[in-house]
């Protein structure tokens, strides 16, 4: 292969800088902490919920802890999604497995669609059969709990999400919230049927709270399937590597062309052809294309920049 061959095919190339390599997250131990909160928590109130559930006869409290049981499945699978896509590409993986925290946020959105199902279920029976429901006042007070504790919990969950940028911690944030919202909705329901003794608003609450499920479960499911078909990043981050490219000075680089952008997990696949004058060295045009990658690595978080190198267009 001639020495020009060898050139021509080095600037049609691509260039990857080194601080651009596929490996763990520096958020990763926290997000594993993170996520184990959301289990013990979860775990906790299952254990409440059965017992208020079966001490009351409340089926409204029984379909809370059924949604808690799928909120405890979603944490564990969280769990266990963010470490494994905060492990480094290797042969099987070459761009790494950090869309398995948007699996993982789509089985999440699945099961509180099941969870919805079975409440709905539920419900509509006992409103056909309507059952006595007794000892309101340790229902009230553990619905109560719940509704705090889930708050508190989703509050610091959507706060580390935002930090560590991790759809699996959003999606189990979202499913706590959901919760809380939905212990309210429960916790209404109990106070009406004790001061009113009508039974039958107690599975009546339940099927207005497995309508909030739903929203919750169809707007999670939607917005990790995005992201697994390869849905291009909001207008708003590409804009965002536009300016960084543009606000290049290199007297070389005369444009681009090609950009496409991505997101698997927390990480940002981008990969752009820059074009460069006649007469740039492979050296320099390598230099100005690892200075643009910082320029953007700088600007959009997390973010892995595959640029190639093209010749003026003649």
């Amino acid at each position: 292969m001639s020495r020009r061959r060898t050139l021509n095919t080095a600037l049609a190339g691509a260039v990857r800088g080194p601080a651009n390599v596929i490996g763990p997250a520096a958020g990763a131990p926290r997000k594993t902490r993170v996520a184990a909160v959301s289990i013990v928590s979860n775990s906790v109130l299952i254990v409440l919920k059965v017992i208020a559930g079966a001490v009351t006869g409340s089926i409204a409290i029984l379909t809370e802890a059924v949604h808690s049981s799928i909120d405890l499945v979603a944490s564990v699978i969280a769990y266990f999604s963010v470490r494994k896509a905060d492990e480094p590409a290797d042969e099987s993986h070459m761009y790494g497995h950090a869309k398995v925290e948007n699996l993982a946020a789509a089985i999440e959105g699945m099961l509180i669609l099941l969870g919805a199902g079975i409440i709905i279920f539920e419900s509509i029976r006992r409103l056909v059969d309507v059952a006595e429901v007794d000892s309101l006042t340790l229902g009230i007070a553990v619905i109560g709990l719940s509704a705090v504790t889930n708050a508190a919990v989703s509050t610091y969950l959507f706060r580390q999400a935002r930090r560590t940028d991790s759809p699996a911690l959003e999606g189990d944030a979202a499913h706590l919230r959901t919760d809380a919202l939905t212990s309210l909705g429960v916790l209404l329901g109990l106070i009406l049927v004790e001061t009113t003794g009508i039974a039958q608003l107690d599975p009546a609450t339940a099927l207005v709270v497995a309508g909030a499920i739903i929203f919750a479960g169809a707007r999670i499911l939607t917005r990790s399937s995005r992201v697994l078909v390869d849905e291009a990043l909001p207008e708003a981050e590409l804009a965002t590597i536009r300016a960084a490219i543009e606000a290049h000075a290199a007297g070389e680089l005369i444009g681009f062309h090609k950009l496409r952008a991505r997101r698997a997990g927390s990480r940002r696949y981008i990969d752009l052809h820059v074009q460069f004058r006649p007469g740039t060295t492979l050296e320099r045009a390598h230099a100005v294309s690892h200075e643009l990658q910082r320029e953007i690595g700088a600007r959009v978080r997390e973010a892995d920049v595959l640029i190639h190198l093209e010749p003026e267009p003649r």
